[in-house]
């Protein structure tokens, strides 16, 4: 919050447009009870220190000194209405280390006629949280034209949170009216001599220059401990009796949010001892920032609340904390102004707008920065469930009638009495003059008001577990696991459902990101609907989930043939053929024996290698994308039949090496000598010798010529299996070869044959 304005109704107004606060003695409402400290109030001390005024009034100091503890500082002056349009700069002395800070600017676009017309309010800086220090150093300077003062009655104001309890807090993620006289017109209408300085301070006087009549007087730069103000506006409080009945708090549409009571963060209830005011309604929702470092641990965020509260109080002069809500950066969310935090508690955050909003502050400097997404969830939270209690939307506008004259950031000029449209959900400088709550926050309010508003974004389906997806359809065999996710938070969707075929089949809570389902046999579309916690509702894109429980089929078992390549005892080239289907969809065929190897929904065949002498069985498993199988096997054990077991004709003649079969060949260049061999099988290869000089032969099968083998070769081979053929089923076969006698080559090589049986 950069400017929070305080306006107090009086009987002259009482009948007017701005009229409409109540103010109830003794009656706090229904305060949350979230989070609380297991410690009571915390006491924070405020100490305050006038500054050393030069004699021309445009610069003020404080020189380097040592302090009592303090966490928090800023820099307040007697007229609320003055400015400030210099540079107020301060440096710090860690209290840990000892080590100094480099200067450090305070925010002065606050209007310090908040809370105007009670005894004692003063203009001010922002505070700034700087940790747990004992030194400090001040610098300021009017700026601006040459004629430009700084105001009166200048002084630093130091506040030491105290210590308190432990905070159990879950994240989540100004008055109503001007009197009949502005008494900002008037700067001797509000302005009000400091209190006298207590005799045990600890906190040096600072020199003051008395050469400007405006300089503050020797009263003024006495070390002075700030005391609450007392109101000065009997008509405050005269618009209902201190016996009156509050009415119940109307529900909201939303659910609330944690809370942190303002016993959780440890308030010390007897610095403001005026009773809450409240308002008709809430019609919308000022966003604004602290301003201040966002290098704060969340830890402290208590502390920090606590001087907020008493540097509010304290310093300032007014009734309570300005704000009625605050959120740090982790999320966590703090009741402010008491009254009770379902109630619509006039705070003191936004001048001329108060009588018909809440104020949001966010602790930190989101100027140049972006809130976390925990800080935007929470602020969009809150906003929701206090919008929600009288019917608002926080996507929507509404009109709010100005309580006083004056303008926004982008330049709009308000005159009291008149009405002006807002976003229900605002930021402070929406309604002020004023850099709060900081660009980038700023920026960050419409991404805010679709988290209150809804509907749920981002809504996809993920993933279908308990089966397999195939391009954009998923087959499942019976029960699938739908996953989904969605760029809303958990926090604002009430519930999800499962839709198949557009009827809800399970209903789960906003956490969830998964849901199971039965579909019955076929072809269904699925879906997950989200229910905003606004009740608006989103529908994911379908996706086609088809269940199958019938298995696949194997049209063409798994059978085994011989194939070319070169032949050894251990591993002789074989082909497995086969062919699957399936229904709905093929997914992979995997053969499980006698080695493990996948292959995919199109293939067919393979190649592979087997033992002679050894029956082997392939075993081979079909699936489909459901889960569904089927499976089949072929058993074969290749044959190797020498040359030597052949029955010959013509000249022949053996040859050795370790390179043949066996250690031995047959070789011959003699036309039409011939080899044969008689098998029981249902395939076979012929095995040779080949290179460059290698001739032909004709190959007969059951006395049938079948081909002309040519065992010519580029390079030298041994052990080939050049020639297969192969039946559907085992029989009786004989093969034989016959040399051509090739001219130039005439010479053939044969190591026998294989056969598969």
């Amino acid at each position: 919050m950069r400017s929070k304005r305080r306006i107090w109704i009086t009987a002259a107004l009482a009948t007017s447009a701005v009229a409409g606060v109540l103010v109830f003695e003794g009656v706090t409402g229904n305060s949350s009870v979230d989070a609380d400290a297991k410690s009571g109030p915390t006491k924070a001390d405020v100490h305050a220190t006038a500054l050393k005024v030069a004699g021309d009034g445009r610069s003020a100091a404080l020189g380097k000194r040592d302090t009592a503890p303090f966490s928090m500082l800023g820099i307040t002056w007697t007229d609320p209405a003055a400015k400030v349009t210099g540079a107020v700069e301060v440096r710090t002395r860690s209290a840990a280390n000892g080590n100094w800070t480099s200067w450090l600017p305070l925010e002065t676009d606050v209007d310090g006629r908040t809370e105007t017309g009670r005894s004692g309010v003063r203009g001010s800086t922002e505070p700034r949280w700087v940790g747990p220090s004992n030194g400090v150093e001040v610098r300021m300077n009017a700026g601006g034209k040459v004629s430009a003062k700084l105001p009166a009655g200048l002084r630093l104001d130091t506040v030491d949170p105290g210590r308190s309890g432990t905070l159990n807090a879950d994240p989540a993620a100004f008055a109503a009216d001007i009197p009949a006289t502005d008494p900002s017109a008037d700067p001797s209408a509000s302005a009000t001599s400091e209190p006298p300085a207590p005799s045990n301070s600890t906190e040096p006087p600072a020199e003051v220059i008395p050469s400007d009549p405006a300089s503050p007087s020797p009263t003024d730069s006495a070390t002075v401990e700030p005391t609450p103000p007392v109101s000065q506006s009997p008509s405050a409080s005269a618009s209902s009796s201190p016996a009156a009945t509050l009415p119940p708090a109307p529900p909201s549409t939303v659910p609330k949010p944690p809370i942190t009571s303002r016993a959780g963060w440890g308030a010390d209830e007897s610095i403001s001892p005026e009773a809450p005011e409240y308002l008709d309604t809430v019609k919308a929702v000022f966003v604004h920032h602290t301003a201040g470092t966002n290098d704060y641990s969340c830890a402290d965020s208590a502390a920090i609340v606590r001087s907020v509260y008493a540097y509010h109080v304290k310093s300032n002069g007014w009734k309570d904390i300005g704000y009625n809500f605050l959120v740090d950066k982790c999320g966590t969310i703090f009741e402010g102004r008491k009254g009770g935090v379902d109630r619509p508690v006039l705070g003191a955050h936004t001048y001329g707008f108060n009588r018909e909003s809440t104020g949001i502050s966010v602790i930190g400097t989101y100027t140049d920065s972006a809130a976390p997404s925990a800080v935007t969830t929470s602020v969009a939270r809150i906003a929701a469930w206090k919008l929600g209690q009288y019917k608002g939307d926080p996507a929507g506008s509404t009109m709010l009638t100005a309580g006083a004259t004056g303008s926004n950031l982008a330049g709009t000029k308000f005159t009291a009495g008149t009405q002006y449209s807002f976003k229900q959900i605002s930021g402070h400088r929406d309604g002020f003059a004023t850099e709060c709550p900081g660009t980038k926050l700023y920026g960050q309010l419409p991404a805010i008001r679709s988290l209150a508003a809804g509907p749920v974004t981002g809504l996809a389906i993920k993933s279908v577990t308990g089966g397999g997806l195939s391009g954009t359809t998923y087959y499942a065999k019976s029960t699938v696991t739908v996953g989904w996710s969605a760029t809303t938070p958990s926090a604002f969707i009430s519930k999800y459902e499962l839709l198949v075929d557009g009827k809800s089949v399970a209903t789960t809570a906003g956490t969830a990101t998964s849901a199971k389902a039965t579909p019955t046999v076929g072809s269904h579309q699925v879906q997950v609907r989200a229910t905003h916690q606004s009740g608006k509702v989103t529908t994911s894109a379908a996706v086609t989930v088809v269940a199958d429980q019938t298995a696949p089929a194997f049209t063409t078992k798994p059978n085994l043939a011989l194939r070319t390549g070169t032949v050894n005892t251990t591993a002789v080239p074989v082909t497995l053929k086969w062919k699957a289907t399936d229904a709905a969809s093929l997914k992979e065929v995997r053969l499980t024996a006698p080695l493990a190897k996948t292959y995919g929904p199109t293939t067919t065949s393979a190649s592979h290698t087997a033992k002679s002498g050894v029956a082997t069985s392939w075993g081979m498993t079909a699936y489909d994308r459901a889960g569904n199988s089927a499976a089949a096997s072929v058993s074969g054990t290749p044959v190797i039949v020498q040359e030597s077991s052949a029955t010959k004709t013509g000249t022949w003649t053996t040859k050795s090496s370790s390179s043949y079969l066996g250690g031995k060949s047959y070789s011959s260049s003699s036309k039409s000598a011939s080899l044969s061999w008689t098998f029981t099988g249902r395939s076979v290869a012929l095995v040779a010798s080949r290179a460059a000089t290698s001739g032909q032969v004709y190959v007969y099968v059951d006395g049938v010529k079948v081909s002309t083998v040519d065992l010519k070769s580029s390079t030298t081979k041994y052990r080939d299996a050049l020639w297969t053929k192969s039946w559907s089923s085992s029989a009786k076969h004989t093969v034989k070869i016959v040399v051509v006698a090739t001219s130039g080559r005439p010479t053939v090589t044969t190591d026998g044959i294989v056969y598969l049986k």
